[in-house]
């Protein structure tokens, strides 16, 4: 494959273009839309008047945490270490159970518009304050990094400045999240998801007949290591294995899912209870849909640069650029599929930032504000609603300008922001509802001993970085690449790091932060609480939440794995068969552990 200069031509710049108008256009008639109804309550605004339909909201909050991340990230990490990223939807699945069937209920009726709110009630307000100011943090530093991803590819491929490109995409999301509010985040959230679905599904499409069909695809990805289904190892320093994508994977989702204020904010905003329930699994569809999708477009990736790897040979700086890279080389020749391209990646990032940017308006007004607003009116409080979603919009671009210094993977640097500052959050939360026993200094105990042990381990894995072969990176070759496109540098393989104590410790998955922050609240909180001896008490009703989720865990986590237990073993079959492809043993594994979920 030649290298070539990235462009843009004039019908991208109009793909391109369009879709951010749509975007500005329903924020805009969102807005004319509340003024013709009347004066708009704050309720309105953070929480669409309590009144959405279940299948767009669905879509929203699956929008919501795919940006443009996901859109280079998980390409980018199927092609590099296989198929076995799939395993995430099983992360995702069992954190969409635990949310519908625990944490949905408890927020939903109460009536509650800030998740801290529940903190304030069970630990006083001092937790609430501390809850608000981590999911602040957070929201700031996780929507940097997202809006930082497509300003990197407007750069590539167009040239464009880097401060200008971030400055343009906060400027779009903040416009349309400050003039309509929570349904015009919604509204654009699905017309989002169908633009990077509608992207991926090209990609994909058009990568595999150039590549030579799917069976063509399947048989160099099976030979590159790439179908990897069968890692069931236990080792916790290799990047990716069925374990850390389902339990370090389930318990991050649950942090950004369970818990966050911008995704609680959605779902209470259904109509009614069940209504927010079938959202959630809608939401769920849509995610499996979008990672099944990206990964697959990741092993299309493989399989067409299998000779010449771009990163190997030195074409690109960063596995970050692996998918514009692809999609430039792809469609050289087809106007406006590098603008749908673009557009895809755009849309994930204006769905993340505007959330967020609603999301913290809504905290700040909720948990730090409104006690000391007691006599301001409605159009007051939507009037400073929109000053603080101006306010936090600013401040995502400026922390944007600076996640351009840091060397994560744009995917990692993500997860690890959502794992070490969310974390112990979720903890907190958990320790409140499942330990009646659990008291406020039981709490402030746990919180401090979780956020210790998740900033001692992104500062030791940053100044530590584990090494490749630790990690499980699969290989990749330059064999056929131009003596000219080839970095003797990048050529040479890693040198095998011996690593031991802590440096052993500083190369566990980025995946488990999370859990490890979460378990260090809950087993510290425990342990001060039940020491202290101070006894509370809780709502009859609170538990009678708990046993009744419980039950209906236990029940779908039956129904969900027998109905895979029917798809693996008759849909696999068959795609092996249809790709020409002997069937193996990858199914059988997966029947081991689903069965042993039925048990």
């Amino acid at each position: 494959h030649e290298s070539y200069t990235l462009g843009f031509g004039l019908v991208d710049y109009a793909v391109f273009t369009v879709m951010l108008l749509v975007s500005m256009f329903i924020g805009l008639y969102q807005a004319l839309k509340k003024r013709s109804n009347g004066a708009p309550s704050a309720d309105d605004f953070f929480t669409g008047g309590r009144s959405m339909p279940a299948v767009p909201v669905g879509m929203s909050l699956c929008a919501s945490f795919m940006s443009a991340v996901q859109v280079l990230g998980v390409p980018a990490e199927a092609s590099r270490y296989g198929f076995k990223f799939l395993y995430m939807c099983l992360g995702q699945s069992i954190n969409s159970l635990l949310t519908a069937l625990i944490f949905l209920p408890i927020f939903f009726r109460l009536g509650i518009t800030s998740t801290n709110e529940y903190l304030r009630m069970r630990f006083g307000r001092g937790m609430q304050l501390l809850g608000s100011v981590q999911f602040l943090l957070a929201t700031l530093l996780y929507t940097g990094i997202v809006i930082y991803a497509p300003a990197l590819i407007l750069n590539e491929a167009t040239g464009l400045n880097l401060w200008l490109s971030l400055l343009s995409t906060g400027i779009i999301c903040t416009l349309y999240t400050t003039l309509g509010g929570m349904k015009a985040v919604i509204w654009t959230d699905v017309f989002q998801i169908i633009v990077m679905l509608s992207g991926f599904l090209a990609i994909f499409i058009h990568g595999t007949i150039l590549v030579g069909g799917p069976g063509r695809v399947l048989e160099i990805a099976n030979n590159g290591s790439r179908i990897n289904f069968h890692d069931f190892d236990v080792d916790p320093r290799k990047r990716y294995t069925f374990w850390s994508l389902t339990v370090g994977g389930a318990m991050v989702w649950l942090s950004m899912y369970g818990v966050n204020q911008a995704q609680v904010q959605r779902y209470i905003s259904c109509r009614t209870e069940r209504a927010a329930q079938w959202a959630i699994f809608v939401n769920q569809l849509g995610l499996c849909l979008i990672v099944s999708t990206a990964a697959t477009c990741g092993i299309v990736m493989f399989a067409f640069y299998v000779g010449c790897d771009p990163l190997k040979s030195g074409r690109i700086s960063s596995p970050d650029l692996y998918m514009p890279h692809f999609v430039f080389d792809i469609f050289d020749g087809y106007p406006g599929f590098p603008g749908l391209f673009m557009a895809c990646a755009y849309s994930g990032t204006l769905s993340t930032a505007s959330t967020s940017i609603n999301a913290m308006a809504a905290v700040t007004l909720e948990d730090i504000l409104r006690s000391h607003l007691p006599q301001m009116t409605q159009a007051r409080l939507v009037l400073i609603s929109k000053g603080l979603s101006l306010v936090y919009g600013v401040g995502c671009i400026s922390v944007a300008v600076l996640s351009s210094f840091l060397d994560w993977g744009v995917l990692q640097g993500s997860f690890t922001v959502m794992g070490v500052v969310s974390g112990p959050l979720l903890g907190v939360f958990l320790l409140g509802m499942f330990v009646p026993g659990a008291n406020k200094l039981g709490a402030y105990f746990g919180i401090v001993a979780g956020y210790c042990v998740s900033i001692w381990l992104a500062v030791g894995s940053t100044l530590y970085p584990p090494s490749a072969e630790s990690m499980g990176v699969l290989p990749s070759y330059t064999d056929q690449c131009a003596p000219t496109n080839i970095s003797l540098s990048n050529i040479s393989g890693s040198a095998s790091i011996s690593s031991r104590g802590l440096h052993n410790f500083y190369s566990v998955s980025y995946l488990y932060f999370g859990a490890m922050a979460t378990s260090s609240v809950v087993l510290v909180g425990l342990v001060v609480s039940y020491a202290t001896g101070r006894k509370v008490t809780m709502d009859p009703l609170h538990m009678e939440f708990v046993k009744f989720s419980l039950r209906k865990i236990y029940s779908g986590i039956q129904l969900f794995t027998i109905k895979h237990l029917i798809f693996v073993d008759t849909f696999c079959p068959l795609v092996l068969y249809w790709f020409n492809m002997p069937p193996n043993r990858e199914y059988d594994y997966l029947n081991t552990i689903l069965l042993s979920f039925c048990v």
